[in-house]
């Protein structure tokens, strides 16, 4: 087959995930007792993470001390050479380090160790030889060896740096399990970008207080109106004098009104209104209120507490400003 026969790059590319996605079934053999010590201890870390390396395996340490620190596990990365000019002062007592060195031999990473045992720092290290000077020296070694590279010279790093990153994400995975980092957390460290619009609480979207059109069940209709149309959503909700939610009346209710009435403005909105709106909690997901509100095909939920108690009004259009829709 010619090298320029376009099939021989589809071969190289499926040989190549081939080679990774085997090179990461392999670490399921070696995660065992290191492993769970590697989470002890970055558990117990009440400072920093230091993740340190260089190169490849440098590019592989800043993505796994980002997917520490946005899973509650504060990191950094530091670039092993510019730690031997001055960036090791980032090191503080109550840090650890994560050292990634496909040999375990990186010079600069060595030369490190003398910071690290001065400051006393627990130090993980995932290398590719359990018999290096790195592999040796730190609390807890993980194995991420790899048989060969991917790539067709066996030189550019391919199976390693995936090896690396895939314990990484391990680690990272398991220690956010250790640490209860639920769904409330996370969104509060992804504030923006998708991720964070998905993670949206109602309660930070509703319109509540004053924006909220609330009339009693003894409102006469024409202040009925007059609120609906001040406050601008299409509705009002119904309470009594506690707050406690009664009903709800929306533009389509009083449509319906004017077509079955002889004379509306003569009613009240407890005459009016619909019992048992469909409500929703101020924990719940914006997500899951734009879910609803589509399922059901109405603009609006009632935003209430465990005793019904009125706390706000999340409407379509505040779906649509978060770009949800």
């Amino acid at each position: 087959m010619s090298i320029r026969d376009p099939r021989s790059a589809l071969i190289t590319g499926i040989r190549v995930l081939e080679a990774e996605a085997e090179a990461i079934r392999n670490l399921e053999g070696r995660m065992g007792e290191p492993f769970l010590r590697a989470v002890d201890i970055a558990a117990a870390c009440s400072g920093k993470i230091i993740v340190t390396g260089l190169g490849k395996s440098g590019i592989i340490c800043k993505k796994i001390a980002a997917t520490l620190s946005s899973t509650g596990s504060p990191a950094i990365f530091l670039h092993a050479s510019d730690a031997l000019h001055g960036d090791c002062g980032l090191m503080a007592a109550d840090d650890m380090v994560l050292a990634v060195s496909k040999s375990g031999e990186t010079a600069e990473i060595l030369q490190l160790l003398n910071v690290v045992k001065r400051l006393g720092l627990p130090m993980v290290a995932m290398a590719g030889d359990s018999d290096s000077t790195l592999a040796q020296f730190a609390d807890v070694f993980l194995d991420v060896s790899v048989a060969e590279e991917a790539c067709p010279l066996g030189l550019a790093p391919t199976t390693s740096t995936a090896a690396a990153l895939a314990m990484g994400d391990a680690l990272a995975m398991a220690l956010m399990e250790r640490k209860g980092f639920g769904r409330e957390a996370f969104a509060s460290l992804h504030p923006a970008g998708s991720i964070g619009k998905k993670l949206l609480r109602v309660g930070e979207l509703m319109h509540r207080g004053d924006a909220i059109p609330r009339v009693f069940e003894s409102t006469p209709m024409p202040d009925v109106i007059y609120e609906m149309s001040r406050k601008s959503l299409g509705m009002t909700v119904v309470t009594d004098g506690q707050g406690v939610l009664a009903g709800m009346i929306s533009d389509g209710d009083l449509r319906r009104l004017l077509q079955k009435s002889a004379d509306p403005l003569k009613l009240t909105a407890g005459q009016v209104m619909t019992r048992g709106p469909k409500t929703i909690s101020e924990d719940a997901l914006a997500t899951e209120a734009l879910a609803r509100m589509e399922e059901m095909k109405i603009t609006s939920l009632v935003v209430v507490d465990a005793g019904r108690t009125v706390l706000g009004v999340v409407h379509l259009h505040d779906l649509w400003r978060t770009e949800l829709i």
